[in-house]
């Protein structure tokens, strides 16, 4: 498995990602789309998550095929990113039809970015907007680190951020993830240097420092963030979201299984994970393009390789931060001076 030209989840050929955010807002929104509809699923592993329309994802739902996926920032907020896009679907035309009705099908998750330093006093809630424009400018190529979702992301000792990965299997299918990385926990071993998905990193993608040569990592959990943040927030104020996706033909329920398999990859990259105030959650996309030859062997391969492609992207995130004024946290370069 290598990664695929972009190392980016537009790998998977007919996936479109845009960003948009509001830099005194410390905020924005991250939808993934397509030019048609696809399937897709969730699982949830976190104790707190945000959510819109996740229920149809269920496999024994009738809808099969959405019409986009948002990641947002805003918390409750940032859930309006949502209607936003389905502004922009119905415009376009595109949606679920029941005889004159068009309804776009836009489920969506955020995460808590509320206390992270930015001007929350706005008057309308901004988030529709941002959902509009992240949907309007969705392309092949886009921005990670502080960038769209990840603007404003914190992780337990550094900036956060969004996050792309992508592997092409041998037999030519392609997987990739996205991720925003807003962790309760930390994504880098004591000391913020090395990665703890650094086991799986490729080509020096988030330095190439490699694996934290200590023994007996993981017994002290320390916060930054919650140093900084109101008592009453500090276990609330978290949640990794993500969205793995292939050209493989999966069923919802096969969907649901990649989504499953993928979580490994937020363990992986961070300590501690799903714990009761985050809400990690990763939904799963398939574009069919490409039959299965052997389904529960492919099924496991492909999971495996969602994990694989979600660690990175985790590890990449954080990476890729970028400093900005009035910040509560170092990014990880910065971290490297200090």
């Amino acid at each position: 498995m290598v990664p695929g030209p972009r190392n980016l989840i537009t790998d998977v050929p007919g996936l479109l990602v845009g960003n948009a955010q509001d830099d005194a807002l410390k905020s924005g929104a991250t939808v993934l789309t397509a030019d048609a509809p696809f399937m897709a699923s969730v699982h949830v592993m976190g104790g707190a998550p945000g959510t819109r329309e996740t229920d149809l994802l269920a496999p024994d739902k009738s809808v099969a095929r959405i019409d986009a996926l948002v990641l947002s920032g805003g918390s409750a907020y940032g859930l309006d990113a949502c209607s936003g896009v389905s502004d922009a679907l119905r415009a376009a035309g595109r949606g679920y039809r029941i005889a004159d009705a068009v309804i776009p099908i836009v489920p969506g998750a955020i995460i808590f970015d509320l206390l992270n330093g930015g001007d929350k006093d706005w008057l309308d809630n901004p988030y529709r907007a941002l959902g509009r424009a992240a949907f309007e400018a969705a392309g092949e190529d886009f921005a990670l680190g502080t960038a769209g979702v990840g603007t404003g992301a914190l992780t337990a000792m550094l900036k956060g951020g969004l996050g792309s990965a992508s592997l092409v299997l041998p037999d030519g299918t392609t997987v990739g993830a996205l991720v925003a990385a807003n962790p309760m926990g930390s994504v880098t071993t004591p000391g913020d240097r090395h990665f703890w998905a650094a086991p799986f990193e490729i080509d020096g993608e988030f330095g190439g420092l490699g694996p934290d040569p200590s023994c007996g990592l993981g017994r002290q959990l320390e916060s930054r963030k919650m140093r900084t943040m109101a008592a009453q927030a500090q276990e609330r104020a978290n949640t990794t979201i993500a969205i793995v996706a292939t050209d493989a033909d999966l069923t919802k329920a096969q969907c649901q299984r990649m989504a499953v398999a993928a979580h490994d990859g937020i363990a992986r990259a961070t300590v501690p994970a799903h714990s009761p105030g985050d809400g990690d959650l990763v939904f799963s996309v398939s574009t069919g393009a490409r039959p299965m030859a052997a389904p529960e062997r492919d099924l496991t391969l492909l999971g495996h390789a969602a994990a694989l492609c979600l660690a990175r992207a985790i590890g990449r995130a954080i990476y890729l931060a970028r400093p900005a004024p009035g910040d509560l946290l170092p990014c990880w370069k910065q971290a490297q001076s200090l």
